[in-house]
């Protein structure tokens, strides 16, 4: 399987703080890889970068064959970013929303409303949409979120921290949608939920200090840490990468 995201020695710093400190990663296509790390870590510095938001100190990126920092207009056409600050237009609908995002990557209207017809019946929206994005609950924004960053679609998709902040019952309907997703997409998810990262994951890496500690399967690593739960094996290559 040929990869969809190369990462060779990435470097980033603020001020004295080596934010992303040398990390080399193969993320392959179709794949759902999440990120782990507490805050700080240096995740939502790595995706930024990805996107192409925030230039490395040192290092390549190569999306697709594609490197953001030089490419980074060829590289919006590929891949697509849903942030950790929910990125809507609070007084537009929920519909408005979505055909805006469509008109802007080029489609006509009539094209943006089939767009958004199609966005609405994946995530279920018809309930909502015809009502103001900041009249939304949490969970309802989050999913309006993920589905203007996919109404452009991307080969690859960035989610950072997609479930925080929100009740247990909001983060379940959530995964559901990002499951129904995997396959179609590159998936690059960040993360500090341990349930969310074993549940929707087929590889991960876990972040420290701007470094890379582990990564592989969930099952990889309870199998190098010699722990049965991700919780505990995350932990124990917490302690040990410190």
């Amino acid at each position: 399987m040929s990869n969809a995201i190369e990462i060779r020695n990435l470097v980033k710093t603020f001020g004295t703080k080596r934010a992303v400190d040398g990390i080399s990663l193969d993320i392959p296509k179709g794949c759902l890889f999440s990120l782990l790390g507490v805050n700080g870590a240096g995740k939502t510095t790595t995706i930024r970068m990805l996107m192409g938001l925030s230039k490395p100190d040192s290092g390549e990126i190569i999306i697709l064959g594609k490197n953001p920092e030089k490419e980074p207009e060829e590289t919006k056409k590929i891949a697509n970013f849903s942030p950790q600050e929910t990125a809507v237009a609070p007084n537009l609908s929920v519909r408005e929303n979505l055909e805006f995002v469509a008109e802007i990557y080029g489609a006509d209207k009539k094209k943006a409303r089939e767009k958004a017809d199609e966005m609405i019946s994946f995530f279920s929206m018809e309930e909502v949409e015809g009502k103001k994005a900041k009249l939304l609950s949490g969970g309802w924004q989050r999913k309006l979120s993920i589905a203007m960053a996919l109404i452009t679609e991307p080969k690859v998709l960035f989610l950072d921290e997609p479930t925080l902040g929100l009740d247990v019952l909001a983060r379940k309907e959530l995964w559901k949608v990002i499951e129904g997703l995997k396959g179609k997409v590159t998936i690059i998810l960040t993360t500090h939920y341990m349930e969310e990262a074993e549940k929707l994951s087929d590889l991960l890496a876990v972040m420290i200090n701007g470094k890379i500690c582990a990564e592989g399967t969930v099952q990889e690593l309870l199998q190098k840490t010699g722990q049965n739960s991700l919780e505990d094996a995350f932990i124990a290559i917490a302690e040990e990468g410190k």
